[in-house]
């Protein structure tokens, strides 16, 4: 019987139990339009001449009767009365003698008694059976509560993933190798004593690919994958976890060799707590049933456990000692390289045009996880559908990109003296990124409204980077603080908008970082006062003056910094002024366009048809034109992976650009020059 099946005779029978139960106790449905009278009532009625016709029943006492309004009645004579007949003949009452003597009425009315109870007791006998495999007494199972709610993908299923599905991340994949070769051949391992780790923990951010490996891992081995989210185990019932812990325990030993998934760990793995306050009892006890399971693990039971999380450092030091989770897995953000091959994975089924480089792309999306990639195919895809073409171009892909980075178009339409505030804001931001050292191109400036943005300058780095440096620290928030000071000096101090409030956050959190995270304070020295369990500041552990100093140190950086920014558009005010007005006329530049505006080189482009014709889009492949082989890609430091929140994804506003003028007056460095390199233009 299945599944369905059974949930929906279990709810029969408990909408019949609950009716009966209430008709048991309200009226009798079977003989409720019969009148039950005693005998004396009866012979009484049949004197007065009120009774119609009776039905006697062989070797039966009960007189069925019907009045002479139609009106009908039930009673019983008793066994010695002999006058029964002759009082009804002596009336002129209709006797009906009938042949069957059985009174199935009395019968039914007892059992409908009876019923209501009976079902009652099989409903609690069906749960308390239920209850041995779900749990919380005699609920758990009946109801699911206590039932584990993990998913089963078997080897032959049709979405089988295996490693090819898997791109991007390949160093992880090296070392999850020997988990797929031990559940191969596991005598290989066994037979020199070795053993493979119990349990996998994979840490990365979130989109980079932890839980497509994890069943890359099972489909590779060709096992059982069982899949579970760290909040199922969680529920308001204290023992409810623990024991979906174990029959999900108990099913993999079923079906051993195999593999369980657990994802979002950090839901019920978090620190327990050392101090005396009562905690999540129901939390507590279900990671305490993950320990004991892990922990009774055989060595040849070939069960392993992979979990995944984004926060390892929340997690309780005993889920991390050898013998449980005893290997961790970190899964970056994929390289240039890597984002290259996810992008021909998840495009493959999608007809590109001819001037589609994968490559190109890749390059231009430094900081995208792979969800976001696949994300960037798939809005490709649909920009080009709307517009009814054959193929996906390279302006396609450009569009999919902005509308990630920037956010889709707004059609809020702002007067005359917004744009002219907006305008000038968003320059004053390029030309500090323009003229900062160690900085990223700028890709684009803009004042068409996205998102929560009126504006924005965009920049895009051309490669990943580990680190970053104190002179990009210091270029960052100086773009920052660009857009600022462009309103306060061309409308004045008192018409500066609050336009700039994110680009003071940011400005802001970058200074605090550098000198209580960083160690980049003159006055503090080389020495942190943050923790790195919380993300936040150890403020009940730093003294007053310390405090003071800080703060002091922070707003004397903003300030200097913010000065400085107010000289450079000073000095260079006519520049500012020429690019706000072509972003007025234009709306949207690229980055190659705002260096010409700044060098005095810009003209205004005529207008083309930038559309393929039905030639190219003949030429269409799936998948992409083939690029350059990935093993003749230069190994410089254009293929170094990000880190952190420092990933360079998208950058806006306080960003900056690595292009200068040599024309262009700076305080620090009056000769700045643009390099070859710089000519790469992250917008082709």
């Amino acid at each position: 019987m299945s599944k369905y099946l059974k949930n929906f005779l279990f709810w029969i029978l408990i909408l019949l139990g609950v009716f009966l139960f209430t008709q048991r106790f309200t009226s009798n449905p079977i003989n409720g339009d019969v009148k039950e009278i005693t005998f004396s009532e009866y012979v009484k009625d049949v004197t007065d001449n009120k009774v119609k016709s009776v039905q006697l029943s062989n070797g039966s006492h009960v007189i069925n009767g019907i009045y002479k309004d139609n009106k009908k009645f039930k009673t019983v004579f008793p066994s010695g009365d002999i006058h029964v007949v002759l009082r009804l003949l002596e009336r002129n009452v209709n006797v009906v003698v009938a042949e069957s003597a059985y009174d199935w009425s009395g019968i039914v009315f007892q059992i409908f008694n009876v019923l209501p109870f009976l079902v009652m007791i099989g409903l609690m006998i069906f749960a308390t059976r239920k209850s041995s495999k779900g749990g919380l007494g005699g609920l758990g199972g009946g109801f699911g509560i206590g039932k584990n709610s993990a998913k089963t993908f078997k080897p032959n299923d049709k979405n089988k993933v295996t490693f090819k599905d898997v791109a991007g991340i390949d160093e992880a994949k090296q070392e999850l190798e020997e988990v797929v070769e031990f559940l191969k051949s596991p005598v290989k391992f066994q037979r020199l004593g070795g053993r493979i780790p119990r349990g996998l923990l994979l840490v990365g951010d979130p989109g980079n690919g932890k839980t497509l490996l994890a069943r890359a891992i099972a489909g590779e081995a060709n096992v059982p994958f069982f899949s579970a989210s760290g909040s199922n185990f969680v529920e308001m019932f204290v023992g409810v976890g623990a024991s979906r812990v174990r029959e999900l325990f108990e099913n993999a030993r079923k079906n051993s060799p195999c593999i369980i998934f657990i994802d979002e760990i950090d839901a019920v793995g978090r620190r327990r707590d050392s101090s005396f306050r009562t905690g999540n009892d129901e939390r507590e006890q279900t990671l305490n049933q993950i320990l004991v399971e892990m922990d009774g693990f055989e060595e040849s039971n070939g069960v392993i456990v992979i979990a995944a999380t984004n926060r390892a450092d929340i997690l309780d030091p005993a889920l991390l000692r050898p013998g449980r989770f005893d290997r961790r897995i970190t899964v970056n953000y994929p390289d240039m390289i890597g984002r290259e091959m996810i992008l021909k994975v998840h495009s493959k089924k999608v007809p590109l045009a001819p001037d589609v480089d994968l490559k190109t792309v890749a390059r231009g999306t430094p900081g995208f996880s792979g969800a976001e990639l696949a994300n960037l195919v798939n809005e490709a895809a649909l920009l080009a559908a709307r517009q009814n073409k054959l193929a996906v171009n390279s302006s396609d892909f450009d569009k999919a990109r902005d509308k990630i980075i920037m956010g889709s178009e707004r059609k809020t339409k702002m007067d005359e003296k917004e744009l002219q505030v907006t305008a000038h804001h968003e320059a004053g931001h390029a030309f500090i990124a323009y003229i900062s050292p160690q900085s990223d191109p700028i890709h684009k400036i803009t004042i068409i409204p996205r998102g929560n943005a009126l504006g924005m300058v965009v920049r895009l780095p051309e490669r990943d980077k580990f680190s970053i440096t104190r002179t990009e620290l210091i270029s960052r928030i100086k773009i920052c603080m660009g857009g600022r000071a462009a309103e306060e000096i061309f409308f004045g101090e008192e018409n500066v908008t609050t336009g700039a409030s994110n680009d003071i956050e940011k400005a802001s959190d970058i200074a605090k970082k550098m000198i209580m995270k960083w160690g980049m304070s003159d006055k503090l020295g080389v020495q942190s006062f943050f923790n790195s369990q919380h993300y936040d500041d150890e403020s009940d552990k730093i003294s007053p003056k310390t405090r003071e100093t800080m703060d002091d140190e922070i707003k004397e950086l903003l300030n200097r910094l913010y000065n400085e920014v107010k000289q450079l558009i000073i000095d260079n005010k006519e520049k500012v002024e020429r690019l706000a007005k072509v972003v007025l006329e234009r709306e949207t530049l690229t980055g190659e366009e705002v260096k010409q505006v700044f060098e005095g080189t810009y003209t205004t482009p005529s207008t083309s048809n930038s559309g393929l014709t039905d030639a190219q889009l003949s030429d269409f492949t799936l998948g992409g034109l083939p690029s350059t082989n990935l093993d003749e890609v230069n190994n410089d430091n254009d293929n170094i992976n990000s880190q952190g929140n420092d990933n360079g994804k998208t950058l806006t506003d306080c960003e900056n650009s690595n292009t200068a003028d040599k024309n262009l007056k700076t305080p620090d460095n009056p000769n700045v020059h643009n390099s070859e390199a710089d000519d790469n233009k992250t917008d082709k």
